[in-house]
């Protein structure tokens, strides 16, 4: 069986049509447009040669004496589903149409086809595929070196984040989790309870910034009937509801001094008093608090407790802002594409490099949080299986962004097709490298001999990506680092 390459310089195509002319014309447009084609009049050759050879792209007629163009497609799917088919013929029908579509077919065109228009259509329906793989190959990271719990990670500061989480969630220390609004403080702390002996206990939220004083100090801790009006009966608070388990606290910068009291209460003596309560209530929780303010700073403001402050930051986390881990970026925004379209009911086959250069470029000042929230959109607004630059609502330098680049003419698209191309090997290349670093511990000798290359040649990939073990690996490198 054949496996069909990812992104290549030189497109492999296959014409597949009994007159020999229709091939020629194929040959003649599309080589000119960089692509390797090769020809035959026969179906049985063809899928000969669809069995022993990869192919990215098949040109196939309907009509033909030895095997149907619809039978051809149906063993070429197969063999090599990834293999994208446009169906070219003039013997046009819905019916043929709707099933060659059914069966996988990219496009239908009808001879005789215009030269224009089978450079679209093939160029198109290449895009599509490259999009697949690389989607496919941004998953695959994604749920093997790049995913702990649901946290991604694939950059250096977010990989000794996860080593910090994974140190601190089998304790019942109370931590502290600080950063940038929108940079997953949330997400860090459900990966602590859910990976910690509390795991099948509950985890229980509560956002500080979003209650009163008074209202916050009967959330967290409950009240008695009779307590102030409206109390009405007895009522537990979140750190009861989170028994045996973990209590998060969102933004406790927020919190009033009355408060801070209660809570160091909790830590120090694992204990409660619900308002207007005359008796404590002992409660085994862990706490973990998260903030997108300097506590130290408070602390000298005389607005947050520093006894307080020495209890909650026991072992603390610091979150990158996302501007700080951009190779992040493309693993982050193609997994909020595939869970959003799975959840919209829309089929996206992945986000185009256009797109992609511009949510590189952007600062994201809203972090992850913007990140997703502008994914969302991008996909509520595409009108066709890939998120191009136009769908992207991101305002400022990065909206000029959307067009810069963006050919004037016909001859000016060829070449930046073909830059293109090659930006995608290389994009392709760079992760390659990386993935086979992570895989074997940054060890060079080890990774070349995992993927089955010469170790020279392995280097030379690192080299033209100014990839070092010392540099990326997680421990500063090791004993083959000094060659790179």
């Amino acid at each position: 069986m054949s496996t069909s390459t990812a992104w290549t310089d030189n497109p492999r195509v296959l014409a597949v049509d009994d007159e020999q002319v229709v091939c020629e014309a194929i040959r003649r447009v599309l080589e000119e447009e960089g692509y390797q084609v090769t020809t035959t009049t026969s179906a049985r050759a063809g899928l000969e040669l669809i069995r022993k050879e990869s192919f990215d792209l098949l040109l196939l007629d309907i009509k033909m004496p030895e095997v149907s163009g619809i039978e051809f497609l149906r063993e070429a799917r197969s063999v090599s589903p990834d293999t994208e088919a446009i169906i070219v013929t003039g013997y046009a029908t819905i019916e043929t149409a709707v099933e060659a579509i059914k069966l996988g077919a990219f496009d239908y065109l009808e001879k005789p086809v215009s030269p224009p228009q089978l450079v679209v259509v093939a160029a198109r329906a290449l895009e599509r595929r490259q999009l697949l793989n690389l989607t496919r190959q941004l998953r695959s990271e994604l749920e093997t070196r790049h995913r702990i719990g649901n946290v991604i990670v694939s950059s250096p500061r977010m990989r000794k984040v996860m080593q910090l989480v994974a140190k601190v969630a089998p304790a019942s220390s109370t931590v502290l989790i600080t950063g940038e609004t929108g940079t997953g403080k949330d997400v860090i702390a459900r990966a602590i309870h859910y990976n910690s002996p509390r795991k099948d206990a509950p985890f229980v939220v509560a956002d500080c910034a979003a209650l009163s004083e008074s209202l916050l100090e009967s959330e967290l801790f409950g009240h008695v009937r009779g307590a102030f009006t409206g109390a009405v009966r007895d009522r537990k608070g979140l750190a009861e509801a989170a028994r045996g388990g973990t209590l998060f606290l969102d933004e406790i910068s927020t919190i009033s001094p009355q408060v801070q009291g209660s809570l160091l209460r909790l830590i120090q003596e694992h204990e409660i008093r619900p308002v207007g309560a005359d008796r404590t209530v002992s409660v085994d929780v862990r706490l973990i608090a998260a903030t997108n303010r300097e506590l130290q700073e408070l602390v000298r403001e005389g607005k947050f407790r520093e006894d307080l402050f020495y209890r909650l930051s026991v072992f603390t986390i610091n979150l990158p802002p996302l501007r700080e881990r951009r190779e992040e970026i493309p693993f982050l925004a193609h997994h909020f594409v595939h869970r959003i379209a799975e959840e919209l009911g829309k089929e996206i086959d992945g986000i185009t490099p256009q797109a992609m250069a511009v949510l590189e470029a952007h600062d994201w000042p809203g972090n992850v949080r913007e990140l997703e929230n502008v994914m969302e959109r991008a996909v509520l607004l595409a009108d066709s299986r890939s998120i191009g630059p136009d769908t992207l609502p991101l305002e400022g330098d990065n909206a000029a962004a959307t067009w810069a680049g963006v050919p004037d003419d016909a001859a000016t698209l060829v070449e930046y097709k073909k830059e293109l191309r090659l930006a995608a090997v290389e994009r392709l290349e760079r992760l390659f490298v990386l993935k086979a670093l992570r895989s074997a511990d940054w060890n060079v000798s080890a990774a070349a001999r995992a993927v089955g290359m010469q170790r020279p040649n392995f280097h030379a990939l690192m080299r033209k990506y100014g990839i070092t073990a010392r540099d990326t690996g997680p421990d500063g490198g090791d004993e083959d680092s000094s060659e790179s």
